[in-house]
């Protein structure tokens, strides 16, 4: 079994989300989100954002982590504040040891509902199948389960190639 956190970076709202992998089995552990007080100055929120996260490793002792990709939208201003987000989401768990990976948006929705093209309903709806009985807060904290789940797939499949298994 192998525990991994999945992080949906944001300045606001940084969604988390840890599940336990067992084979192809996925086991929903806790999810959540950890906001910051916009009124609070840029550097002072990204610390709450670290030493939160550093809490949740230490607390939930994930094996590996990953981390969605920022896409850039029309406000550079907001996509550089959300770059500022991912560093810190990037750099926690390297910190804490744990080896990162980095999925963009369009290959976690591949992953967790089949087409790229899905909205935010469909992955929570998705993620709610793939893990039964999770509760979730907030989109953030689905689109980490997302994040999370992406990775599960992928290290899977990078396990079954290393050892030369053909998939059907």
């Amino acid at each position: 079994m192998v525990r991994l956190l999945g992080i949906d970076p944001g300045l606001r709202f940084t969604g988390w989300g840890v599940i336990d992998v067992e084979g192809n089995r996925l086991r929903h552990v806790e999810n959540g989100v950890i906001a910051t007080n916009s009124a609070d100055s840029v550097p002072d929120r990204l610390k709450v954002l670290h030493e939160n996260l550093i809490l949740l490793i230490d607390r939930l002792a994930p094996a590996e982590a990953a981390v969605e990709e920022t896409y850039v939208n029309r406000n550079g201003t907001a996509t550089l504040k959300l770059g500022y987000a991912r560093g810190v989401a990037l750099l926690a768990p390297a910190l804490a040891g744990l080896d990162v990976a980095e999925y963009g948006a369009l290959s976690v929705k591949k992953s967790v509902v089949g087409t790229g093209s899905a909205d935010k309903d469909q992955v929570e709806m998705m993620v709610r199948r793939l893990l039964p009985g999770v509760k979730v807060i907030r989109a953030d904290a689905s689109d980490a389960l997302a994040v999370a789940i992406c990775h599960a797939h992928h290290r899977a499949s990078a396990r079954h190639i290393a050892a030369g298994v053909r998939m059907a």
